[in-house]
């Protein structure tokens, strides 16, 4: 496999192909659906009659220029951006049409998510940032919360890295350890809005290779990306924004 950064990306393509051909169609629990959703951000709408299911153990790309709502589509799934009308917008069994804020962080604990900028706190260690997260997520006792730590390093590949400082790491390695914190709950859903775009090419290769295995391991993921090489050499079922619709 090619592991250098094509200069083909989905802002300068012209009729790019993004359909991966032989890729089974999911047929795990139905964790998102989308019935005729439209999508504002801004009072300006975005995406209209989006029509978008997702599976447990699925993994599928969100390709689209800049401003094409790729990423505001996300920000619905975990209620950071509301759904302005739908016949349906269920994400993990709850209805984002009638979610009241109480119920926001319930549903956010279903979700990992993974930042293209990392977020990390940087006054802190890895262990940390990840302790902070348990903490804040109603988990208690001391043991258990060292055990996760433990084991969610160990799954991204950075269980010699529990002291290190986010400064101290390289970009490969802050955005592992964002994974290791999407993962730290267990969610069947991960959304990864554009996690290689900080990252060189073969750094980001790896971390997509990495989200792939969490998707053969039962999570659903949904990821942003401008990069079509990537979904050329991983390939994946792939949704494409334009001219404000899904397809």
């Amino acid at each position: 496999m090619n592991t250098q950064q094509s200069s083909y990306t989905i802002d300068d393509a012209k009729e790019p192909s993004v359909k991966s051909p032989g890729i089974p169609e999911a047929s795990g629990e139905i964790l998102v659906r989308y019935r005729g959703a439209d999508i504002e951000r801004a009072e300006r709408q975005v995406l209209k009659s989006v029509d978008f299911t997702l599976h447990k153990g699925e993994f599928c790309y969100l390709v689209g220029r800049v401003g094409s709502g790729k990423s505001s589509l996300m920000k619905t799934m975990y209620a950071d951006v509301p759904v302005k009308n739908a016949t349906e917008a269920t994400v993990m069994g709850f209805d984002l049409l009638n979610l009241r804020k109480s119920k926001i962080p319930y549903l956010r604990r279903k979700i990992g998510i993974v930042f293209q900028d990392f977020q990390l706190l940087q006054d802190r260690s890895v262990a940390a940032n990840l302790r902070f997260v348990l903490e804040a997520t109603g988990w208690k006792k001391k043991s258990e919360i060292e055990d996760r730590i433990e084991e969610v390093l160990k799954d991204v590949g950075m269980a010699n890295k529990s002291y290190k400082m986010p400064h101290e790491l390289s970009g490969g390695e802050q955005q592992r350890i964002v994974i290791a914190r999407a993962l730290l709950n267990n969610p069947e859903l991960i959304i990864a809005d554009e996690p290689t775009g900080n990252l060189d090419p073969q750094t980001g290769y790896q971390i997509v290779r990495l989200l792939h295995s969490l998707a053969a391991a039962g999570h659903a993921v949904l990821m942003a990306t401008h990069n079509l090489q990537l979904v050329e050499d991983f390939p994946a079922r792939t949704v494409r924004c334009t001219d404000k619709r899904l397809e």
